[in-house]
Formats: structure tokens, sequence, C-alpha cells
């Protein structure tokens, strides 16, 4: 039986490391999570915050996910979406979920992320 989802991984290119932890720490707000050594050898980085575990793994034919995301739920959204903006990241509202409120990013590799909160739907 699934129990639930143990993370999500997204690909990056070579040398990317340092741009993806700037985001995904400065940005984002995320803690690094640390690699097995075996498996740091292969460069990446993992990430985490609350629930969400973000594994960004090296592709030498790398090519941004522009369709496939995590979705990712998050807590005063309008607050979070400032504080992209803030720093310098891209917000992309939709309005096409019933029940929530949503905006669409993107790593600094091109990577989308959609981040949403559940609103009470209106009577």
């Amino acid at each position: 039986m699934i129990a639930g989802v143990d993370h999500v991984q997204l690909a990056a290119q070579s040398g990317s490391e340092p741009l993806l932890r700037a985001y995904y720490t400065g940005v984002l707000g995320m803690d690094e999570l640390t690699k097995p050594p075996v498996l740091a050898a292969r460069g990446g980085c993992w990430f985490g915050a609350g629930t969400a575990v973000l594994h960004l793994g090296i592709t030498e034919d790398f090519r941004p996910a522009r369709k496939a995301h995590p979705g990712i739920r998050v807590t005063g959204i309008h607050a979070f979406a400032t504080r992209l903006r803030e720093r310098g990241a891209k917000v992309v509202w939709d309005y096409d979920l019933p029940g929530h409120e949503r905006f669409y990013s993107e790593d600094p590799v091109g990577n989308r992320l959609e981040f949403l909160e559940p609103v009470p739907m209106k009577g």
C-alpha cells in the first residue's frame, strides 16, 4: 500500500548547485538536507521544509521540466508570493483550481514549480 510521497526529484545541469542552493534556501526558505556520501559524489542537492522534500539531481542532457512539476503546499500564499517576487523570482497566478489559490514559478535552471494553498469554498 502507498503510504505517501517521500520526495520529488527534479533535474539540473552540472555545476548549478550554487544557484540551486541560493534559490531553494535563500528564496524559498527551505533547508538543505545532507546527502549520503555515495550520493553526494554524484552532485546535486536535497532540500526540505515541512513535509516537502525535493531532490535536485544532475543530468548531462538536462532539460528543465516545463510542464511536469511538484505542487508545494504553502501557508500565507500571498506573503509567500511577495517574498519570491522581492527576491527576483517570477510569480504567475492561476485561478483555475477550485478551492485553492495558487501560482507558478521557476527555479534558476527553469524547472516549473507550483505553490498552492487551500481556501474555504464560498457557498
